[in-house]
Formats: C-alpha cells, structure tokens, sequence
C-alpha cells in the first residue's frame, strides 16, 4: 500500500526534480553506451542508402537502354518497310514499262503485218 502522508508542496517538488534528473542521467547513459553503435548503425544506412540509389540508377539505365533499343528496332521496320514499299514501287514501275514496251512491240507487229498483207494484195492486183 502506498504510504499516504501529507506532503508539503516543497518536498513534492524536489521529489519530482531528483526523478527528472535520474531520468536525465539515464538517458545520458544510455546516450553514450549506444555512441560506437550509433556511428555504425550510420554508417550501415549509408551504405544502404547508397546501395538503393547505385540500383535505383542501375533500374534506370536499363529502361533508357531498353527505350534507345525499341526506337532503334522501330527505325529499323520503318526503314525496311520504307525500302519494300520502293521496291514494290520500282517493280510495279519496270512491270508497267515491259507491259508498254510489249504493247507497242505488238502494235509494231500488227502494223507490219498489215502492211505486209497489202504489199501482197497489190503486188498481186499488177
């Protein structure tokens, strides 16, 4: 049970300050006990700390490495795709050209023929 007595205020105060102080003391002990592990605990989150930006940057370079290849692989069909059409343009252009040539090689043919018929027709009219 607690040892109830009228204290006067005086004594009650200085109760509370010698409290205060050997809290004070204690945490001041503590405080220096916990000094060689505080710089080393410190010195351990730096270390972490830049561990996780060395891998933050690392992540970072792979993803700008891995855009810079995508955009090349991209470039890369553009320009394939960019030459097939000009070869399916240049291809359909020399197929127009042989197409035309041999129209008129035909015309050509149909026109001697003709010419060759009414030769005949003449020279058989003398």
């Amino acid at each position: 049970m607690k040892n109830i007595r009228n204290k006067e205020i005086s004594e009650r105060r200085g109760t509370a300050a010698e409290a205060k102080a050997a809290q004070l003391a204690a945490y001041r002990a503590a405080k220096e006990a916990a000094e060689p592990n505080r710089e080393a605990r410190m010195a351990e989150q730096r270390a972490i700390a830049e561990a996780r930006d060395a891998r933050r940057a690392e992540r970072e370079q792979a993803k700008r490495d891995e855009k810079n290849r995508l955009e090349a692989e991209a470039a890369e069909r553009a320009a394939a795709l960019a030459a097939a059409e000009t070869a399916e343009a240049d291809a359909r252009e020399a197929a127009n050209k042989t197409r035309v040539s041999r129209v008129l090689d035909d015309e050509a043919a149909r026109k001697a023929e003709r010419d060759r018929r009414y030769a005949n027709r003449k020279a058989r009219q003398r």
